[in-house]
């Protein structure tokens, strides 16, 4: 098994675009990242913090700001979506996600900037996170949002997924659907990492 280091992921980022054509890259997320990914979430509305986080939070406590600029760990991956804004990498959008090897599946939470958002970002971004879980080998993705965040419930029922009851809490909503991209179907970048060095995906050295 290779090990890679955060050198060279670098290269292993995804250009999306808007609905604009405006460009965004997708990369992992590092720990170079750790203060601009908390003014993130800081400059988030406390409304779109707390549809991220199902419930109310200021900002990224310090262990789990720890565990999203610490990729691979426990299976567990975090990306980012940046865009040039004045010259500078900005990060409109983040994703983490976790592969559950023993069901196949990948859970997995989102966010958009309020400012950034009707942009199609979020389809774009969600998307990309259904090609990193093929390239993962899970068959199937989910994830938990509050029956009241209309606009994610809208942007998982447009992307063609299926909602049930989230098991233990009756104010969420699980939206769920499977995966059965072949390789010559994936063009995100977590395919070429995990063709160029099997296990890559989880054994990053930082």
């Amino acid at each position: 098994m290779t090990t890679l280091r955060l050198d060279d992921l670098r290269q292993y980022s995804d250009v999306l675009r808007t609905r604009n054509g405006e460009t965004v890259n997708v990369r992992f997320v590092e720990p170079r990242d750790a203060e601009a990914l908390q003014n993130y979430f800081r400059s988030l509305t406390m409304p779109s913090r707390y549809k991220r986080f199902l419930g109310a939070a200021s900002e990224l406590p310090q262990a789990l700001l720890e565990e999203f600029i610490h990729i691979g760990k426990a299976d567990r991956f975090s990306v980012i979506a940046t865009m040039p804004v004045d010259g500078r990498e900005t990060i409109v959008g983040e994703a983490r996600y976790a592969f559950d090897s023993d069901t196949a599946s990948i859970e997995f939470g989102l966010s958009i900037d309020d400012r950034w958002q009707g942009r199609g970002i979020g389809s774009a971004l969600l998307k990309n996170i259904e090609c990193r879980a093929a390239s993962l080998g899970a068959s199937r993705l989910f994830g938990d949002t509050l029956r009241s965040n209309d606009a994610m419930i809208g942007l998982a029922r447009k992307a063609g997924y299926v909602f049930a009851n989230t098991p233990g809490d009756w104010k969420l909503t699980r939206f769920q659907k499977a995966i059965a991209l072949e390789p010559q179907e994936i063009p995100c970048a977590s395919w070429r990492l995990a063709a160029v060095s099997p296990g890559a995906l989880s054994s990053l050295a930082v």
